[in-house]
């Protein structure tokens, strides 16, 4: 499995034979120039994970790639002329031959006076988890996992419990735009990870990764 970083929640998933793109929004970049894609998948309509603007486009680019969203996210698509195929908890797909499963049903709050969105994550051929902005436990072992490393519904604390609970071969930072200094997080990320047998990986923006 290969992964590259487009910066804050964007990643490509590069496995077998399917190259797949996880929530394109706005505060990434350089996600725009790529082709071959087979899967554009949005874990929740948020601007920094869903970028209405420059998705379309994208699509253009990538005729084959098949739009993955939650019920939320679908309908912002949809009123842009964009058609989503919809995922809810539990569902199972296959994109170019490798198997999707969804889990998670809900962003996390941020204060009872917003209003919560839907928010699923991908299970990426049985290895990579991204929990979009949740800490959705999976329901079995995962070898990778895309650790949310900063956000205003979370406190560093709650992201090393998820980072003990999960327990991953690998936690590579996501989410980490909001932090002017991510290094602090990173820095317990590792302090606290590392000795369970998680190695923590910052992925520099564009440079593919081998897992």
């Amino acid at each position: 499995m290969r992964l590259t970083k487009f910066g804050h929640s964007c990643l490509l998933v590069e496995t077998g034979e399917a190259r797949l793109l996880l929530d394109p929004g706005s505060f990434s970049s350089g996600f725009e120039r790529l082709t071959g894609l087979d899967g554009v998948l949005i874990t929740h309509g948020h601007a920094d994970h869903l970028d209405l603007d420059r998705i379309p486009p994208l699509l253009r680019q990538n005729p084959g790639a098949v739009l993955v969203a939650d019920a939320g996210s679908a309908t912002e698509l949809a009123g842009a002329g964009l058609q989503a195929r919809t995922v809810r908890d539990g569902d199972e797909l296959d994109l170019a031959g490798v198997p999707i499963r969804v889990f998670g049903t809900d962003h996390a709050s941020i204060h009872p006076e917003v209003p919560v969105p839907p928010n699923v994550g991908y299970l990426v051929g049985e290895r990579f988890f991204y929990p979009g902005d949740a800490f959705t436990q999976p329901p079995a072992a995962v070898e990778i996992l895309g650790l949310p490393a900063g956000a205003p519904w979370m406190k560093v604390s709650e992201a090393i419990d998820y980072l003990r609970a999960v327990k991953p071969r690998l936690a590579v930072p996501m989410h980490e735009a909001v932090l002017a200094k991510p290094e602090l997080h990173y820095r317990l990320f590792r302090q606290f990870g590392e000795p369970q047998g998680t190695e923590f990986r910052d992925l520099a923006p564009g440079q593919p990764v081998e897992t």
